[in-house]
């Protein structure tokens, strides 16, 4: 099966819809095998392209530094739309590098989500600062700009906006919140590179953005990675500094700081991937479009995409009632699927010192406890959506439906 291209020719929705649901309503069907992500599959068709690239490094033993480095860094910077870019370690370091490059100072108030990944608020404790947990927007679940305003005080120094599972926050609000309390903004760009709010890249609207090259990422590379953005060219010297050991020249350390460098390696595979970035994007709107469609009628909620930008689909998170059984009778199927996140962060342990109990962040929580991430990968095959939308059809409908295990 190929990847679906625009464009395809494909029957009628209408009609697909109406085999979908006929094939639910029998008692027998055969799982059709969809996994969550698929890298591999992309991978293959760019591996002469990173082997090419990677075979110059070995030749030369270039590992640290050098033009593959900074030849990224300058193409993540003219695509994200900054003056700088710098790559880092990981996605956690560049949003404590970013901190630590604005000047926080321990005990600074860091405003952020609390429907977050871990380690943002991980990277925030680790940049000294103290993560001041908001609540979400019921239908974005991205962070809500009046909950920012409610919870600044005058120890708050820093908002970090996630722009979660591919969706830019509120960033004109959350800038004017920022303006009028003289606080600075780091966004989380680590699942949404390559979004837009308003006419804007995500990751060039704050004082610097933090972005994420894990390999399940949209621009994931072959290992760990990350980047800090900035139009700042101060913060971005202080993140580079920060980074290499406190030093801007070999053993002139300036302060403590840490070892946390983007290899060369993977530099130069993201730099063969970065060409590819927005075809994939725009591949994963047109999954994000097929689902909507196909499982229109479903008991379920499909994401809310905000008017004020564009969504790069990270994830498809649903919302649906007993999500775990939802989950169980998915992978019978041969549908597998994900949890972001199952616990919110004021009831994770680490942080159970806060003073957060369970209805502190109802919506949060709300999508802690019944959201679902349906396959979601550029190079999904049309057969391979239709396969998710017959699965949730069979779930969620009213026809009990066996599955012939074929293995």
């Amino acid at each position: 099966m190929k990847a679906f291209e625009h464009g395809d020719a494909h029957r009628d929705d209408q009609q697909i819809i109406i085999d979908i649901r006929q094939k639910t309503a029998v008692v027998d069907i055969t799982p059709t095998t969809v996994p969550f992500l698929d890298l591999p599959q992309q991978h293959r068709s760019l591996e002469s392209e990173i082997l090419d690239a990677w075979t110059d490094l070995l030749s030369r033993a270039a590992f640290i530094g050098g033009d593959a480095v900074s030849d990224f860094e300058k193409s993540l910077a003219d695509y994200v739309t900054t003056d700088h870019a710098v790559g880092v370690a990981n996605g956690t370091d560049a949003i404590m590098l970013a901190l630590k490059a604005l000047g926080i100072k321990d005990g600074d108030e860091v405003i952020t989500a609390a429907n977050t990944f871990f380690a943002t608020v991980e990277a925030i404790t680790h940049a000294g600062g103290v993560p001041v947990l908001v609540d979400v927007d019921p239908d974005t679940a991205t962070i809500d700009p009046a909950a920012i305003e409610a919870a600044v005080t005058p120890r708050t120094r820093f908002i970090v906006p996630v722009h979660l599972y591919g969706q830019p926050a509120d960033m004109l609000e959350i800038m004017r919140i920022a303006a009028k309390h003289d606080l600075k903004v780091v966004e989380d760009n680590a699942q949404a590179i390559g979004a837009r709010y308003r006419d804007q890249r995500t990751g060039s609207i704050g004082h610097a953005g933090a972005t994420s090259f894990y390999p399940g990422k949209n621009l994931g590379a072959t290992g760990d990675g990350g980047a800090v953005t900035t139009n700042d060219e101060d913060v971005a010297d202080r993140v580079r500094m920060f980074a290499s050991h406190g030093s801007r020249s070999k053993y002139d350390h300036v302060v403590v700081g840490y070892n946390s460098r983007l290899d060369a390696i993977h530099a130069a595979a993201l730099s063969v991937k970065l060409r590819h970035l927005d075809t994939w994007n725009a591949r994963r709107r047109h999954v994000a479009d097929r689902y909507a469609t196909l499982m229109d009628q479903l008991n379920l909620t499909h994401p809310t995409i905000s008017t004020n930008g564009t969504h790069v689909f990270h994830l498809y998170v649903v919302r649906v009632d007993d999500r775990d059984e939802v989950q169980t009778r998915l992978a019978q199927h041969g549908i597998a699927t994900g949890l972001h996140y199952p616990t919110p962060i004021h009831l994770t342990k680490p942080f159970t010192h806060l003073g957060h109990g369970n209805g502190t962040f109802p919506v949060s929580e709300s999508w802690a406890s019944n959201g679902l991430s349906l396959p979601m990968f550029p190079e999904m095959t049309e057969d391979q959506i239709q396969a998710v939308a017959t699965a949730m059809n069979a779930v969620l409908g009213t026809t009990h439906v066996l599955t012939r295990n074929t293995a």
